[in-house]
């Protein structure tokens, strides 16, 4: 899991950094304050989780692997993927019933994090 993770991760936080400045720079005359500001939030859970991915991959690498964590990492992967990429696309369409999927990209991160907890609980 750790290189695949890692690397993962670190594409992840690249991606978000691009996206924070296209954001910034980009869509500051084209978006209302509102929908930047969702953009923003997008942009700082993906951070948020890039981050997190990268240390859950040196974690398992640590504790010498864990399924618990593993799960963990695919559901902090794919909440990432749902919360930050529904308020991207929320944001540059202002379809408002793509907040209705947010919450379940949080869920999904919420999870990962409760499973890595699990992992780590197991471990010792």
């Amino acid at each position: 899991m750790f290189p695949n993770y890692f690397i993962i991760g670190a594409v992840n936080a690249a991606i978000a950094i691009a996206l924070g400045a296209f954001g910034a720079h980009g869509l500051e005359e084209k978006l209302t304050q509102h929908y930047l500001d969702v953009f923003e939030t997008g942009v700082r859970y993906h951070m948020y989780g890039a981050l997190g991915l990268m240390l859950i991959a040196l974690l398992d690498k640590t504790i010498g692997g864990s399924k618990h964590v593993r799960i963990g990492g695919r559901l902090l992967l794919a909440g990432i993927a749902i919360f930050s990429g529904s308020l991207y696309i929320l944001s540059v369409t202002g379809i408002s019933k793509l907040g209705m999927v947010t919450p379940i990209g949080g869920v999904a991160m919420l999870a990962g994090w409760a499973f890595v907890i699990m992992g780590v609980v197991k471990s010792k």
